[in-house]
């Protein structure tokens, strides 16, 4: 399937390097997170919680939350809101993000 967003980059345009998934990508700096990975041609940047649906950047603007992603390290991250910078690690994400509880005593 052909995709829908432009990917072609002026020549001689700065650009960065970013992992996802452990490969390295060289894309345009000054792009989102969700741009950079459609360009360098990743489409699905998480799975649903439910069904482990294969889903990527729908809005580019932070409204549906479809291009969630764990940069380094730190989970349920918009890509499409978050611009790139060199040695930034991307991973997409798989299912629910998992919740650290903190055990709490008795209340006074």
């Amino acid at each position: 399937m052909e995709s829908l967003f432009r990917t072609d980059v002026p020549a001689g345009a700065p650009r960065v390097t970013i992992e996802f998934d452990g490969a390295p990508f060289s894309v345009p700096a000054g792009l989102s997170v969700a741009a950079a990975l459609l360009a360098a041609g990743a489409r699905a940047t998480r799975t649903t919680p439910s069904g482990h649906a294969p889903r990527g950047p729908y809005c580019m603007m932070g409204v549906c939350f479809e291009c969630l992603v764990e940069i380094d390290g730190v989970a349920s991250r918009q890509a499409c809101v978050t611009p790139v910078r060199d040695g930034m690690r991307v991973r997409s994400q798989h299912g629910a993000r998992v919740l650290r509880v903190v055990a709490e005593g008795p209340s006074r």
